[in-house]
């Protein structure tokens, strides 16, 4: 009989509220001012004409299993009414929602049709084939003299999520013809036209910037079930934004230097090439003069500031930069981000016009407040990695250190002279290809620059730096397991007795058979035939991603860690109906229950309840910049796992926007590799604050397109790797320690990261240290080609290996089926794979269960480590 955790009382508990207030105040903090004429904050709270297809249908995050099933969704609409304002544009939302039902209505009628055409299932139809926003109606001009304001509002909204990538194409990537007509149309009308960006990624933006008498551009992303209140507070200045842009917005598409051969562009979608190898993002727009439309790191603030660098010293072991930081503004309070970057010597290797080094936020500075800052980070930071070496190097030459508030407005500040080369870290080349990919060098091209550059070179304070003084370290790496002998036959040791101290984990594992710990090493879904497995696996907290085993926890208590899925909040089944007995008899589809054609019937038996507060999206709270809020965040959600007896959130996402494009791109960070490690950290340190659970980041590594998602090879240097895919991973595991990593789909220069020990094992535990739990993604190892209605057709890749997964390290294989089971048992039997790493798997599983909150006495994750080391420190004194 299960077990539920779910509430029964169908009331909005006080968990939720207080969730809710807390995303309502920090989501505003998340949005970026592109443009403002100083319309914003509204003046007054008169009359709004509110437009655009995001009005009413505010979306809150993407789709897939990146969803998370709230009580109700605040939409701009709502938000605006509760805070006074009087919309005149009623009759148009009201139009635009029954053309919205309709085509939602017919979408899904299709989507059943072919589900029962192909046999692919509706909810992988739904994944692969997005609703698209029906066109906009243009009121008459008898209609818009009935919708009389000074302000118009246009929301323009684009979703996206897992399984299918975006396209460069009208109503996707591009606006359509009627968005543009519609806010052409409304310039001419009103006042002041202001418009409000409800993406989760980058959009064109040329449209929009050409309208003369556009007033003001907000991105207000995507933030959560509360949003619409939140986008309130924004306009009327009850709460003030001071988000920065987290990645480049180009003025076209085909700026980005991947644009040409990403995913389906080619019509390629079984090999990616990351020819532009270390040129992402800021790094090849700065590097390559090419003009963006927004920079990364740009954001307006409703006042101005005035950043005055003090002090720049430095030596072997740290930079520190002492910056002020004064609002001159005479009206309005606000918050500022100080970025220092870095531009390190031409030598043998190429490298950026600028790289991020470090960032700090200042508190909310009232009008003639100042705040001094110092933003400390490590030298050896500033290392390039050199395949020839196969370590990480400083070369000798001038550094610059570089202070500003985006990238496009920083100077020098200070030039620190190497006068050697030197060998930060000494490791292995382990990602090479027979036929390695040939990354883009800058070859004489002249970077940006701008007015007094060179004078400021010239000027710069210098500081010398001894390479003699620099420390040099090694890697150990581990070479075999030993296996583990069972010394205590007449005694049959459990889980009590290692909490107890009187066996260790290695005595426990040493007595478990193999069919044990190929059971323990596997989730508990039995395949394929288990349809609503695919992201909804697990029993005892329906919606959920999967469990682990319980079939030793009557004679050994080894208990079932239970993994839901992420990143802006819990993806459960938000109401539920079971028997007396603990049989579910109905539940709500996870991942259907958002189209309105949905019905579910009711029946007898007793209701749970288990919502979860939607929280921003990744890359808005990357926008805020600041990791204390970011780390709220991760409490919220920690807080609502504890409740509902999740052990594992399977979040935060944080591979890089290598390309705008990208379906899932909402869930992550940025396109740079220390803003979303230092990010993922945050979030896993606030999560990891409750006792005894914990985040699993993911996607490790390289996974940057949906399209092909579970057969595509990402192919990528060496150097491209380590300096900008891994970088954001080692940075989190290294400074937060996560309880669990999630390896990808994809393959990694011709080997499976499921299957890949040098990246599993080598990197993340012999280089970083990792001493938590790696999983796969869902049914790595099976076969999806009849789900994703590709079946019968010829693939270049085959799936991932049980055994192989073992043998690299992937220490849990999700969510787990008996091919699995048998595959790792034949394995061991066969002599394929030694029991020594099934044992080393089972004893990591054993570790983080026994450190979990299944077990009384638990203690917050973090506790298990003393001294992580940091990237960046930042002091404040007002």
């Amino acid at each position: 009989m299960a077990k539920f955790y779910a509430t029964r009382n169908s009331e909005i508990s006080a968990r939720e509220q207080e969730h809710m207030k807390q995303v309502r105040k920090l989501a505003v903090e998340c949005m970026v001012v592109l443009e403002n004429d100083g319309i914003l904050p509204l003046k007054n709270k008169g009359k709004i004409a509110l437009f655009g297809n995001g009005a009413r249908k505010t979306i809150k995050g993407g789709t897939g299993s990146g969803d998370v099933n709230s009580r109700k969704v605040v939409n701009v609409e709502e938000g605006l009414l509760e805070a006074g304002f009087e919309i005149t544009s009623t009759s148009w939302i009201d139009g635009y929602d029954r053309v919205h039902a309709e085509a939602a209505k017919a979408h899904w009628a299709w989507i059943e049709e072919e589900s029962k055409k192909t046999g692919v299932p509706s909810f992988a139809l739904s994944m692969s084939t997005p609703l698209k926003e029906p066109e906009l109606p243009m009121p008459t001009d008898e209609e818009f003299a009935q919708m009389t304001a000074d302000t118009a509002v246009y929301v323009l909204s684009r979703n996206s999520g897992e399984g299918v990538d975006r396209t460069n194409t009208k109503g996707d990537y591009q606006l359509t013809d009627s968005e543009i007509a519609m806010l052409n149309k409304l310039s001419t009308i009103y006042e002041h036209l202001v418009v409000l960006l409800n993406v989760g990624g980058v959009i064109d933006t040329k449209a929009i910037k050409e309208i003369d008498s556009l007033s003001a551009l907000v991105l207000v992303s995507q933030s959560g079930n509360i949003g619409g209140h939140a986008i309130a507070d924004m306009l009327t200045g009850v709460s003030i934004p001071s988000g920065k842009l987290t990645s480049t917005w180009a003025i076209n598409y085909e700026d980005y230097p991947s644009s040409e051969g990403f995913s389906s562009n080619d019509g390629d979608v079984d090999d990616e090439y990351y020819t532009e190898g270390i040129f992402t993002g800021y790094r090849y727009f700065d590097t390559f003069n090419v003009e963006p439309s927004y920079c990364f790191g740009y954001g307006l603030n409703y006042t101005s500031f005035e950043t005055l660098v003090k002090e720049v010293t430095g030596d072997a072991d740290e930079v520190k930069v002492t910056v002020e930081v004064t609002n001159t503004g005479t009206v309005y309070s606000g918050r500022e981000v100080v970025q220092v970057y870095y531009s390190a010597p031409q030598g043998k290797l190429d490298k950026p016009y600028q790289e991020l080094g470090a960032f700090g936020k200042t508190s909310v500075l009232e009008p003639g407040a100042c705040e001094t800052m110092t933003i400390v980070f490590k030298t050896s930071d500033m290392a390039s990695y050199s395949q020839e070496k196969a370590a990480w190097i400083m070369e000798a030459g001038d550094y610059y250190i570089r202070v500003g508030t985006s990238s496009r407005s920083t100077r020098v500040a200070a030039k620190l002279v190497l006068d050697g080369q030197v060998i930060v870290e000494q490791l292995k080349n382990l990602f090479t290809e027979e036929e390695p990919v040939s990354d883009m060098t800058i070859g004489g091209v002249p970077s940006i620059s701008y007015d007094g550059e060179q004078k400021e070179k010239d000027t710069a304070t210098l500081i010398n730096l001894d390479s003699s003084k620099f420390i040099s370290h090694s890697i150990d790496y581990i070479s075999a397991y030993p296996v583990l002998e069972d010394k205590n036959p007449q005694k049959k040791v459990t889980m009590d007795d290692v909490l107890s101290g009187k066996y260790s984990i290695e005595e426990l594992t040493a007595q478990l058979t193999v069919e044990e710990m190929a059971n323990l090493c596997c989730g508990t879904s039995k395949g394929l035939e288990m349809m609503s497995a695919v992201g909804s696996s697990s029993i005892s907290v329906p919606g959920a991603a999967g469990d682990t085993t319980g079939i030793m926890e009557e004679d050994r208590n080894i208990r079932q860690m239970i993994l839901a899925d992420g990143p802006a909040g819990l993806r459960l089944v938000p109401n539920f109906t079971a028997s007396e007995e603990g049989v579910i008899l109905a539940q709500d589809n996870p991942f259907t229950s958002s189209f309105e054609a949905e019905e579910k019937e009711k029946v007898e038996g007793i209701d749970y309840y288990q919502y979860s507060t939607a929280i921003p999206i990744a890359t808005m709270l990357a926008s805020s910049w600041d990791m204390d809020l970011i780390e709220t965040c991760g409490r919220i959600v920690g807080k609502e796992m504890e409740e509902m007896h999740v052990t594992l959130w399977l979040a935060p996402g944080m591979n890089n926007h290598r390309n705008p494009l990208c379906g899932r791109n909402f869930e992550y960070y940025s396109e740079d590799p220390l803003l979303s490690g230092v990010c993922a950290a945050a979030t896993t340190h606030g999560v990891q604050s409750i006792p005894g659970i914990g985040t699993t980041i993911k996607h490790f590594a390289a996974n940057n397109q949906e399209n092909n998602r579970f057969l595509g090879c990402s192919h990528v240097s060496e150097r491209a790797l380590r300096e900008v895919y891994l970088k954001s991973f080692e940075i989190a595991i290294k400074t937060s320690q996560p309880m669990s990593i999630m390896s990808s789909y994809n393959l990694l220069n011709g080997s499976h990261t499921a299957n890949h020990y040098d990246l599993l094992t080598a990197v993340a535990r012999d280089e970083w240290g990792f001493e938590g739990v790696v999983m796969t993604d869902w049914f790595t190892t099976q076969r999806m080609d009849f789900i994703f209605g590709v079946e019968g057709k010829k693939a270049k890749y085959d799936i991932s290996s049980p055994s192989q997964c073992v043998y690299a390290g992937n220490d849990l294989i999700m969510p787990g089926s008996d091919s699995d089971i048998n595959g790792i048992i034949d394995a061991v039997k066969e002599g394929q794979l030694d029991i020594s790493y099934l044992q080393a798997c089972s004893k990591r599983i054993l570790t983080i269960a026994s450190r979990s909150h299944l077990y009384e006495g638990a203690k917050p994750y973090m506790s298990h480590f003393s001294d992580l080391p940091y990237v960046m420190k930042v002091t404040s004194v007002k």
